[in-house]
């Protein structure tokens, strides 16, 4: 069937192989890929070798072949259509936890219907509005409080549309191109010198140490600052000599390979991704995923889009 899946194989280099996915098997159900979104933060430290020993095993996606730091096929953002496999997911889109890959087979309990009323472009940001709800739990955020959010990625504009449901927030970037993006999904904007403090909770999402030491300095008394960056190997310098100790804050990591301690009871992996997809719905984050790029083309442009500044969730189209 001529199935392709794209693998890194060298600091900077990928390259498309074969990837006969062969019949389902039993409990299994056979997907042709419509899109897969290529998640920037994290796909840019696979691309350059940078997942440090001690977490590749961690890092491993659900469905990865290989190891880090090199050969691995890795990705997390497929939706994809079923031809094969249990009757009630035929001709389905659903969305999977799986690496760039044209046609796969997948344990059919790992494909989560996409809503009627979600796009399939909007589907491919299930894993990051996921993150994005995870953080919101992780904050226990309360109806009205001041928030500020560090960092104007995919992440940090997500976890800002969630916020602003219910509470009083300002996305931060220093990319003035971030405005507009923030704008268009209803949110104010602030660049870090326009920034103002006095907030009970900051998420901090830009992976830079000078975004942490700012998303601490925006902290009201005894506030929080909440972790989505992931560094790699990098080193983070941060500067606690300042209010930290006198303004009694807090520093909270959040990451979506465990469900919320709020909301463990209940609320399974596949509930939470199933309600970030309906969460999905709304147009307005169209702005997300505006950029696509041919399947047969991501061996030559894959560094150029994990480079660029501007982009936020690009596509891959696989037809």
């Amino acid at each position: 069937m001529n199935a392709l899946a794209l693998w890194t194989i060298g600091p900077g280099q990928v390259e498309l192989r074969p990837a006969e996915p062969g019949a389902p098997a039993a409990g299994e159900a056979q997907a042709r890929a419509l899109t897969s979104g290529i998640s920037r933060g994290t796909e840019r430290l696979v691309f350059q070798g940078l997942v440090p020993p001690s977490e590749r095993e961690r890092m491993r996606c659900p469905l990865q072949e290989g190891q880090f730091p090199y050969p691995v096929k890795y990705g997390y953002a497929m939706v994809a259509a079923v031809q094969a496999g249990p009757e009630g997911l035929l001709g389905r889109r659903v969305f999977c936890l799986h690496p760039h890959q044209s046609l796969f087979n997948a344990p059919a309990n790992m494909l989560v219907p996409v809503p009627d009323d979600v796009s399939t472009a909007r589907a491919a940001l299930a894993p990051q509005m996921e993150t994005a709800l995870n953080a919101a739990w992780d904050a226990g955020l309360e109806p009205g409080e001041r928030v500020a959010v560090v960092g104007g990625g995919v992440i940090g504009l997500l976890t800002a549309f969630l916020a602003a449901k219910t509470c009083d927030v300002v996305l931060i970037d220093s990319n003035p191109g971030r405005r507009a993006v923030a704008q268009a999904l209803g949110l104010d904007f602030a660049l870090p010198s326009e920034a103002t403090g006095d907030r009970r909770t900051v998420f901090h999402a830009s992976a830079t140490s000078a975004g942490l030491d700012l998303a601490l300095s925006l902290c009201a008394f005894e506030g929080q600052v909440v972790e989505l960056s992931w560094f790699g190997d990098k080193p983070v310098s941060i500067a606690l000599g300042g209010a930290f100790h006198s303004q009694r804050l807090t520093l909270k990591a959040s990451q979506v390979g465990s469900v919320a301690p709020s909301h463990r009871q209940g609320w399974s992996h596949n509930r939470r991704l199933a309600e970030a997809l309906s969460l999905c719905a709304d147009p307005r984050l169209d702005v997300l995923v505006a950029a696509e790029t041919p399947f047969a083309e991501m061996p030559a442009r894959m560094g150029a889009i994990l480079e660029d500044p501007d982009t936020l969730c690009h596509l891959i189209r696989y037809s």
